[in-house]
Parts: C-alpha cells; sequence; structure tokens
C-alpha cells in the first residue's frame, strides 16, 4: 500500500527538500500571532517550502540554554490551520509525544488531519525530553517501553489494510477511530526517542534527528542505513535533519557555527545543503532564527535555495 502525497513531496523525492519550523515568529512569552503566521505559511507554500512543522509543548515549561518556556497551541488543531493557509504544503508534527498520548486519539487526530488536508500529513513522534510533563500526565511507566507499545497500536489504528488493524480493533472492542486512510500516513521516529536505531529502522517510516558536525553526521547516516540492511531488509528509508539557522543578509558570508545549527549566507548556505544531499538526508527541517526579519529569510529562500533543490539529489555521488 503506498504512502499519502506527503511522502513523495517531502521524503521520497529523491532530491533535497526545504521543511519550516513554526510558528516561525516567536517572541518569548508570548503566543503565536495566528493571522501574520497563516500569512507567512500562505507565502512558504507560494516559494515552494516542502512542508510545514510544529512542536507538541503541553506545558509551557523552560528549556534549552535560553530557559524559553514555549507558549505553542495544540500541534493538530495549529496544523489544521496551516493546511488551509497553504494548500498543497505537507504538514508534519516533530514531534507529537507518544508517552503523553494515548495512540487512539493520536490516531483520530492523524486520521482527521490527514483526510482534511487531502493526504498531506506526517506524524512524526517522539519520547519527550521533560520529566515535569511526564509527571504532570502520571506518566508511571518507563517512556522507553510506553512508546514501543503505544507505537504498535498506533500504527495498527492508522494501518489501510483490514489485516493490519486486528491491534486496533482489539483494544478499542470492536470500534474504530475512523474508517482506514487511503494510502499510507507516514510515521517516523524523532530524535532517539530512546529506542535503539535498529528498532527504529525496523518499525519507523524514516528517522528526525538534529543537526550535528558534518563528519558526524556523516557517521550517523552511515550507522542509519546499516540499520536499514540489518532491520529493514535494506530497503531505504529516509534521513530528516533539523537545522537552526540564521540566514544572513550577506549571500558570501561563510558558514559559522551555532548551537543545533549554523548561520550563513545563501551561497554557503547552498553549498552545505548540497553536501548534506550526496551524504544522504532527504529533508532539512529549517528553524530560522536571529535578528534579520523572518519574513526576509523567506524570501530569500524561495528566491535563491529553492529553485536548486531538485539538483541536489540525495546520495549522489556519496562516498
Amino acid at each position: 500500500m503506498p504512502f499519502n502525497q506527503a511522502y513523495a513531496r517531502v521524503l521520497g523525492a529523491g532530491h533535497l527538500t526545504l521543511g519550516l519550523m513554526t510558528p516561525l515568529e516567536r517572541i518569548p512569552g508570548q503566543e503565536a500571532d495566528v493571522a501574520r503566521e497563516t500569512a507567512l505559511a500562505a507565502r512558504a507554500g507560494a516559494l515552494g517550502i516542502a512542508a510545514l512543522w510544529t512542536r507538541d509543548v503541553p506545558l509551557a515549561i523552560p528549556q534549552g540554554s535560553s530557559g524559553e518556556a514555549a507558549l505553542l497551541d495544540d500541534p493538530f488543531v495549529w496544523l489544521a490551520a496551516l493546511a488551509l493557509a497553504a494548500p498543497g504544503v505537507a504538514i508534519g508534527t516533530a514531534a507529537a509525544v507518544l508517552p503523553l498520548r494515548h495512540p487512539l486519539h493520536l490516531a483520530k487526530a492523524a486520521l482527521s488531519l490527514d483526510r482534511l488536508s487531502g493526504g498531506r500529513f506526517i506524524l512524526g513522534l517522539g519520547s519527550g525530553d521533560r520529566p515535569e510533563e511526564l509527571a504532570a500526565f502520571g506518566v508511571d511507566r518507563p517512556p522507553d517501553v510506553l512508546y514501543r507499545e503505544r507505537w504498535e497500536l498506533l500504527r495498527s489504528a492508522l494501518a489501510p489494510l483490514e489485516a493490519e488493524r486486528a491491534a486496533m480493533l482489539a483494544a478499542s472492542g470492536g470500534f474504530v477511530p475512523g474508517l482506514a486512510p487511503v494510502a499510507r500516513i507516514p510515521m517516523l521516529a524523532v530524535g532517539s526517542a530512546r529506542q535503539s536505531l535498529q528498532w527504529i529502522a525496523a518499525h519507523a517510516d524514516g528517522w528526525a534527528t538534529y543537526h550535528r558536525e558534518e563528519a558526524r553526521q556523516q557517521g550517523r547516516i552511515a550507522l542509519w542505513q546499516r540499520a536499514l540492511e540489518e532491520r529493514a531488509g535494506g530497503r531505504r528509508k529516509p534521513f530528516v535533519q533539523s537545522l537552526q539557522l540564521e540566514l544572513l543578509d550577506d549571500a558570501d558570508a561563510p558558514a559559522a557555527p551555532l548551537e543545533l545549527g549554523l548561520r550563513a549566507g545563501r551561497h554557503a548556505l547552498l553549498a552545505y545543503f548540497g553536501r548534506m544531499a550526496r551524504l544522504g538526508v532527504d529533508h532539512m527541517l529549517v528553524n530560522l532564527q536571529g535578528p534579520r526579519p523572518v519574513a526576509e529569510q523567506l524570501e530569500e529562500l524561495g528566491a535563491e535555495i529553492v529553485p536548486h533543490l531538485q539538483g541536489l539529489r540525495v546520495g549522489a555521488d556519496a562516498p
């Protein structure tokens, strides 16, 4: 059974594709400006951005080196608004926190969003990295075990084929959250998910991980490909990388490291994208940063980067 159209557009295009983390404009301590964000989403779609992503943050808990407590809307409601604003653009979670959500609730949300968007949804699933959230939601079992158990039930609930839905029917007493989808909704493991890479290779439709220095990322991609050989029969599955990016207005500015990303002018950025595509990165999930207005960075990405992406073949000339 084939995947939905989001998979082909974002993960299986054969060349590097570009996605953006939303909300695009973030002001610490404030919720997103819905009118502004939907306008930016529409513009991103017009510029050829392949996907718009969001995070699942149920509680505003300070995190990271900045100590920011993100105030984000429910990811599924938020993505529904973006799907309406940007027809044709894929939408995805990066990531929904599986140990905090009942898999049948997740299945209902994923099936609804995929149907309402016309098959444009990608379900990224993480294990959560905030102990305070696990405590607040009463998670009293190891998150790694919950992740594996709930993944299997969720996979069954999202299956297009009747033969694959037995686990869901047994858990629900024979009742369904909705009609089976006409195509598979891609399920990505995001981060380590507290699982081995071998488990992810065997069970997920792809793996999304964070930015690393290039030589280290090359090593991670090699490990991913080896795990696919061992646990997925050598079947190719996509590799997604997140990137914190400050796109500088000086087109010739060299790349310099940021925490989990880089700042660069467009020429250095395009060269970097080319190298990562050759190493095997299928999709680059960009989180725009820095003092330069996000709208300006978005326009430059659309005008100067996106038109070149089809030439950045994934795995081409890889060592």
